[in-house]
């Protein structure tokens, strides 16, 4: 889940700000040095539902990851099998996982 602050960090890297739970409580933002504006409410919005999309999108690349084995098995998987033997086991969590289209 995408968190108002990393909407903040993407949309002012170069800002400075305070939170007391999910609020920001202050902002130190010197716009003449950074040239960036404090963030809207409705801009911050759409930052956390543009970054979520993007998280979202790569659930399959996640998913891939923790079903792959390690390396270490993949490398010997093509000793004893062979190239062909690792990519029909690839395939099968590729497969399993698509990617979206």
């Amino acid at each position: 889940m995408i968190t108002t602050i990393e909407a903040i960090q993407a949309l002012a890297p170069s800002t400075t700000f305070q939170t007391e739970g999910n609020e920001i409580t202050g902002w130190d933002i010197a716009e003449e040095k950074t040239g960036i504006n404090q963030p809207t409410q409705t801009e911050i919005d759409a930052e956390v539902t543009r970054l979520q999309a993007i998280y979202d999108s790569q659930q399959y690349a996640r998913d891939r990851a923790e079903a792959y084995p390690s390396i270490a098995d993949q490398l010997d998987k093509i000793y004893h099998s062979g190239v062909a033997g690792w990519k029909a086991d690839i395939k099968v969590i590729k497969d399993a996982n698509p990617k979206p289209e």
